[in-house]
């Protein structure tokens, strides 16, 4: 019969820690007693001094994710900033070319887009110059299919037409529905797009995009009225 003890679970070392809280206060020794190799080093540390640096090495962690935090807080910030201004110039617009000059200006200016384009179906052929242009069948279909913008490739293949002798340079899109509401039907699109790969892609947050889509929408549905 073999009466070596049997190796203890280390899990089961864990829990019954993690169920007795007062089992160091009965030995208390062992909190200098025990040395616990450094978790960054080669030599051995005390389980309170192991216990130390766990603590700061946790802090280091929580004081890095606030940093993260603050920064994005601060960019969304400015991304607020700028979309209220847009917003402004867009009330300030009395007809859809006034609106497309804002939009254009706002998104070279402050959002760093170089290229954009729109097109709504239901403005009279000619009536804004691009802004009315006709759209496939399949690609509106495919737009008022969209329950969010489209980032990466384009979304339609028709739209690499709409950028002229700069389209061969372009690299990635962000194709967005244009409503007059959160969730009335697209009634045209906005395909913003940039020479860099990662300005668009796809995974990205939409939340501001779509409210550009809004605002847009918003303001030439106004202008019909």
């Amino acid at each position: 019969m073999d009466t070596q003890s049997a190796p203890l679970d280390k899990q089961a070392i864990a829990d019954f820690l993690t169920r007795h809280p007062n089992f160091f206060n009965d030995f208390p020794a062992l909190l200098t007693e025990l040395h616990i190799p450094h978790p960054h080093g080669t030599h051995a540390v005390s389980m309170s001094e192991r216990q130390l640096i766990a603590m700061r090495d946790k802090v280091r962690m929580l004081e890095n994710k606030l940093a993260e935090l603050i920064q994005f807080g601060e960019e969304n910030d400015g991304i607020s900033d700028k979309l209220h201004a847009l917003t402004l110039a867009l009330l300030a617009s009395r007809t859809p070319q006034d609106a497309l000059a804002a939009l254009g200006l706002h998104l070279r200016e402050g959002f760093a887009v170089p290229h954009h384009a729109a097109r709504v179906w239901n403005l009279p052929a000619g009536s804004v110059p691009g802004l009315a242009e006709p759209v496939s069948p399949a690609a509106r279909a495919g737009i008022e299919a969209m329950a969010t913008p489209v980032c990466g490739p384009l979304a339609f293949s028709e739209a690499g037409d709409w950028f002229g002798e700069v389209t061969p340079h372009l690299r990635a899109f962000a194709s967005i529905p244009l409503r007059a509401a959160v969730t009335a039907a697209p009634i045209g699109v906005l395909v913003l797009a940039s020479e860099e790969p990662k300005r668009f892609y796809a995974g990205m947050g939409t939340l501001y995009l779509e409210r550009l889509g809004q605002l847009v929408g918003a303001a030439l549905v106004r202008m019909q009225d």
